[in-house]
């Protein structure tokens, strides 16, 4: 193992407590938000970084297969703001 491979991985072995700690502050702010749009707010940035987790945890275990899982967790959740945008906008779910 080469020294910026080893410094690598001491640096996203790091960044996971951020992120840990990070979803606990999400959580926190998900179930005592004062309002809806702070949840979603809340929901979105878990789901962000949920997704940049795994990806950090792909490279950490050198298998490739929790990329694609990240990209679809992405997607799914941007399509969850443009719904619930719309919803918020026009109070009324359409195609």
């Amino acid at each position: 193992m080469s020294f910026l491979e080893s410094w690598i991985t001491n640096f996203l072995t790091i960044t996971m407590f951020f992120y840990i700690a990070s979803f606990l502050l999400y959580l926190v702010r998900l179930f005592k938000g004062p309002t809806i749009p702070d949840m979603i707010l809340a929901i979105d940035a878990l789901g962000y970084d949920l997704a940049a987790f795994l990806i950090i945890l792909s490279i950490l275990f050198k298998n490739p297969v929790l990329i694609p899982c990240a990209i679809v967790l992405t997607l799914w959740i941007y399509a969850l703001d443009i719904y619930v945008a719309k919803y918020l906008e026009a109070k009324e779910m359409g195609e």
